[in-house]
């Protein structure tokens, strides 16, 4: 490709390409979207009207590509009571009063983003909310978004009482004469949640353009959105995603994984198809199905080969749920396949991880081998025998990395649970990768910060980023950790194949989009203990800024 002059050169700084050989440069030349040269000199493009982009000496690296994040909720949190930055009850009680303060005409109190670790068994109560809060009804997901905090006005409106039967997909946290406490597990969120009147179009619009604007800030130029339609508090996206899409507001490129109903069955198909259709637009395609297939292992609701112990060494009678029955798993996944949908699986159990496998080897078995590129996010647990079936199936380990740590969550609510040798299996990255596994990345944003650098140094370091420690811990697991380059190439070219963008996006090599971040520093040239320290100072898209820092 030639030209006379190039519209931006970033030039002064190592360049990571993402490229299959990882090739380095020290400059990238571009002209409306496109890359047009990649190399050391490119003085000859630099005209009167190029912008030039000292990198001095800072990493170039292509555009990250968040593999599983929810933006829309997390600009809901923004925009609502976040409790996002707090780490304990004292924080989270006096940034709730705050918020209902300040929002006197709010009839429910909505928000959340609340940490496990923070209370007892992981599980807040009601009366502990009711002190801030006696009055109006409450409903505050935890970060993960599988269990919600409610406090006594919302127990009453809801019906909820000692004769209220747990749902099939969830469950009441109750204490011992059986009453409720105020803390709800997956499926039993909704006995509340389903009173709560859906945010207006206009505000769910206004949580999209906070969630991208904040996704942008770190370096964020494409995203799969991980659950386009109603779960928990999250409602149906999908129209302010095309809405965006068309208005051209939406300025990262986006695949939607529609939200797979675990309380229906395959009759649902249709409307899948229906809905693929009628969203898809643009920079947004709805082309993915999301399908949970199991909890998160400290409310045991993570699906297990084997019982959960019960924190002394002896097992219990419970291992965990199963959201979708393996007979629908395995109907489903084929007749999606050959419809021409990826499947996205979160699977945290090592149950729920086999059960995935094996219907997409189902899949294979019935279709042949498609271009699906279905992917498992979150892989907390992994059966050793399973770790060679990634490859073998070709499906893509979609890592949630910064998890992957010694921290409160997982040595109080996790590990004494699960035991050996399960302890051992958790978040296989290094086995991944030696068994020629598809890596790619995300956060789960806002479960955990969307700050690719943050989860970068903990793949290569199995330690917490500098700003995210919450307390000192030698490395987890240390022998699954990966290489930076490696991580860095996971986050990019990796999740833009997992989203069927790579013959465009991913990596920096000329015809490419001009999707670019420039960080502050260059990670490489220091040691690995401050990865996590790397900020984003600019980020492109087609060529265009859409963010700048102040140090920019």
């Amino acid at each position: 490709m030639t030209v006379a002059s190039a519209d931006l050169v970033s030039t002064g700084g190592p360049v990571f390409t993402a490229d299959t050989v990882r090739s380095r440069a020290s400059a990238v030349a571009v002209s409306g979207s496109r890359i047009v040269a990649v190399g050391h000199d490119l003085s000859d493009l630099i005209g009167p009207r190029t912008e030039v982009v000292d990198l001095a000496g800072r990493l170039l690296v292509p555009g990250f590509q968040d593999a599983h994040v929810h933006p829309v909720s997390g600009g809901l949190e923004l925009l609502r009571c976040d409790l996002g930055e707090g780490t304990a009850e004292a924080e989270y009680l006096a940034t709730i009063a705050e918020y209902a303060a300040s929002h006197p005409d709010e009839e429910w109190i909505l928000g959340g983003g609340w940490a496990m670790s923070a209370f007892p068994g992981g599980t807040p109560t009601a009366a502990v909310l009711d002190r801030v809060l006696p009055d109006r009804p409450a409903f505050l997901p935890n970060r993960d978004g599988h269990g919600a905090w409610v406090n006594s006005a919302a127990l009453r409106l809801a019906g909820i009482d000692r004769d209220t039967p747990d749902p099939d997909d969830g469950r009441i946290e109750r204490d011992a004469d059986g009453h409720p406490t105020g803390t709800l597990h997956e499926g039993a969120m909704s006995l509340v949640n389903r009173l709560i009147d859906d945010p207006s179009p206009a505000f769910l619009r206004e949580a999209l353009l906070a969630g991208q604007r904040y996704l942008h800030s770190f370096g964020i130029t494409a995203w799969q959105d991980a659950i386009v339609g109603t779960y928990s508090d999250l409602v149906d996206q999908g129209e302010t995603y095309r809405d965006a899409a068309r208005d051209g507001s939406l300025t990262g490129t986006v695949v939607g994984a529609l939200w797979w109903d675990r309380t229906a069955g395959l009759e649902q198909i249709p409307s899948l198809v229906e809905r693929r259709e009628r969203f898809s637009h643009g920079r947004f395609q709805a082309t993915s199905i999301k399908i949970m297939q199991d909890g998160v292992a400290e409310n045991f609701t993570a699906s297990m080969l084997a019982p959960y112990h019960d924190g002394h060494g002896h097992p219990t009678d419970n291992s965990g749920i199963s959201f979708v029955d393996p007979e629908i798993l395995n109907e489903a996944v084929p007749q999606l396949d050959a419809l021409g949908f990826q499947v996205h699986f979160h699977a945290i159990g090592d149950r729920a991880v086999r059960q995935c496998l094996d219907a997409v080897e189902h899949a294979i078995a019935r279709n042949g081998r498609s271009d699906g590129r279905h992917h498992i996010a979150h892989l907390q647990v992994v059966h050793p025998d399973d770790v060679a079936r990634f490859r073998e199936l070709g499906v893509a380990a979609n890592m949630q990395s910064l998890w992957a740590t010694y921290e409160p969550q997982m040595i109080d609510l996790t590990l004494p649970f699960l035991g050996d040798p399960r302890i051992a299996w958790q978040y296989p990255f290094g086995d991944l990768l030696r068994a020629g596994a598809v890596l790619a990345a995300g956060s789960d944003w806002s479960v955990s910060t969307p700050d690719p650098l943050a989860a970068i140094h903990t793949a290569v370091n199995r330690t917490a980023a500098p700003g995210h420690e919450e307390g000192d811990y030698e490395a987890f697991l240390p022998e699954q950790a990966i290489d930076l380059a490696t991580s860095l190439t996971a986050y990019t070219a990796g999740s833009a194949w997992v989203n069927h963008l790579d013959e465009t996006t991913g990596t920096i090599e000329v015809g490419k989009a001009a999707d670019l971040a420039v960080l502050d520093r260059d990670p490489f040239a220091g040691p690995p203990e401050l990865i996590g320290a790397t900020r984003v100072l600019q980020t492109f898209v087609d060529g265009s800024r859409v963010y700048a820092s102040e140090d920019a």
